[in-house]
Formats: C-alpha cells, sequence, structure tokens
C-alpha cells in the first residue's frame, strides 16, 4: 500500500521538483523512467502499522510516458498477513493512470488503478477474507494541496469483511493532502484522511499526519506523526497479533494497537 510510498519523503521530492518548472526549456528533457529505494521506521498506511511498529525497506520502479500515461511497481516488507495467515511478508503494488493539467498549471488531476498483492499468503487471515485488495482512484490538485478518492473493486478491502460476513467491495477512503517548499530544501507536509470499510463501522476510521521532509543531498529523510481514532484496544478491530497467528487458539505473541500515534522516521531516493 504504496502509502503513498513515504508519504513525507515523496511529497517532499514533489516540493522540491517544483522549483525547475520555469527552467524546463534550458534543462533537458528528465528521463521517463525512475526508481525509488528507500528506508522507513515503521510502514505506516493510512495511519496503520504494516509492520507491527518495525522497520521497512522498500522500492520501486515508475515510467511516464509523454502522452501523461504512467504505469509502475512498488514493494515493501509486511507482516501484517503473516501474522494471519502464517505466510506472506512481503507487499507489491502494481499501478497505472493518467495525469494532466487543467488549463493553468497550477491545477492537475490524476485518473488511475492499484493492485495491492501479497505473494504466496495463507488462506485469508483469522476470519477467512482476501488481502489482495484492487482500488480506482481519482484526484485533483491545485498547487501544494489535493485531494483523492480510493474505491475498492476487489471483493475484500485488505482483509476485512463487513459486520456480518460479507464482501467489501466498495469501501472508500478519502485524503487531502498538503506540501509546502519552505526553500533551502525543507519542506512541510500534512494530510487527513478518512476509511471507510463498507458495512464495518468498528474497521472504519479517520487518521492524520504532519511531517517535515529535507533533501540532503543523496536522498530525502523526513519526520512524519501519524495518528488516527481507530479503536485499536483489547479485542478491538486495530488491535492485532503479532507471531504466527491461529484463529480461534490465539497468538504466540502479544497483540498490539497498529493504530496509535506514532512518529516516523523515513528516507527515500530516486534515481
Amino acid at each position: 500500500m504504496k502509502q503513498t510510498l513515504i508519504a513525507t519523503a515523496v511529497a517532499g521530492i514533489c516540493l522540491l521538483s517544483a522549483g525547475s518548472v520555469f527552467a524546463e526549456d534550458a534543462a533537458p528533457a528528465p528521463s521517463p523512467l525512475s526508481f525509488n529505494v528507500g528506508v522507513v521506521s515503521d510502514y505506516i498506511f493510512r495511519g496503520i502499522s504494516q509492520t507491527h511498529g518495525d522497520a521497512a525497506v522498500q522500492g520501486g520502479i515508475d515510467y511516464v510516458f509523454p502522452s501523461g500515461f504512467y504505469v509502475g511497481a512498488w514493494a515493501s516488507n509486511v507482516t501484517w498477513v503473516k501474522d494471519y495467515t502464517n505466510k506472506g511478508d512481503v507487499e507489491v503494488d502494481l499501478y497505472g493512470g493518467y495525469r494532466s493539467t487543467i488549463g493553468s498549471s497550477d491545477f492537475g488531476y490524476d485518473i488511475g488503478a492499484i493492485s495491492y498483492i501479497y505473494p504466496g499468503h495463507g488462506q485469508g487471515n483469522a476470519f477467512g477474507a482476501e488481502p489482495n485488495t484492487q482500488e480506482v482512484r481519482a484526484s485533483l490538485s491545485y498547487k501544494w494541496i489535493s485531494i483523492k478518492y480510493s474505491y475498492t473493486t476487489s471483493s475484500h478491502f485488505v482483509g476485512w469483511y463487513s459486520s456480518t460476513g460479507g464482501d467489501t467491495d466498495g469501501s472508500g477512503y478519502l485524503e487531502a493532502n498538503a506540501a509546502y517548499d519552505l526553500g533551502g530544501g525543507w519542506g512541510v507536509t500534512g494530510h487527513a484522511g478518512h476509511q471507510k470499510v463498507k458495512d464495518n463501522t468498528l474497521a472504519s476510521y479517520s487518521d492524520w499526519n504532519v511531517g517535515v521532509t529535507k533533501d540532503v543531498g543523496f536522498g530525502i529523510v523526513g519526520l512524519m506523526y501519524s495518528d488516527t481514532n481507530a479503536k485499536g484496544d483489547s479485542g478491538e478491530a486495530y488491535n492485532w497479533p503479532s507471531g504466527n497467528f491461529v484463529a480461534g487458539v490465539g497468538s504466540t505473541s502479544d497483540f498490539k494497537n497498529v493504530s496509535k500515534g506514532k512518529a516516523v522516521l523515513t528516507f527515500l531516493k530516486t534515481f
């Protein structure tokens, strides 16, 4: 779930590259192919830890066509799938879409789709739902702010059933993002979002984060604080086990609140 890769670092790169827009005529055209590698102290997706508070190594590849179409792939280590199924410790995201501007270059839009894939995952989580997820998404942006909506088209949203045991296709995530260039290689970011899991109010929640980024020459360093109002106390939706979990038997290690507030350090290098 490409957390929007490392949310603060990615936003920082967008900011720091914005200053070159007016020099395009004098500078060579950027390569349509780019790579990124990163390290995070905790992999956070929509406010929820995907690694039970542990670090993650991440990386991806993107290709942007002159027409505005793009495709990409991204991967990260995760723990939550294996914690529930005893198999699957990698996430692979495959995505594509089209982005362009509206009139003035200050306005933009992006329409696309993404698949969150967990190779070799076990036969569903503790409740039997499918972790692999597909979404379609659309966003609008103006200068350094944007809004985006993602809609689940697969049978389930990342392993969740509805409160009655049904599918959770049609789940949605609405978010607003801001990334402002302070100059001198510094940037600040902000985010607020709401995840609605179809027919499951216990799993639905809101999240937010604020961050700061710094271009240190060989990459982007970021510090983000993320928090949610998700229910993560004992026995609640976001109180997840660590270690190998067997439904109806218990966990080999403690459950943890994966939705609680936390500070996250990030590093991202693109080339």
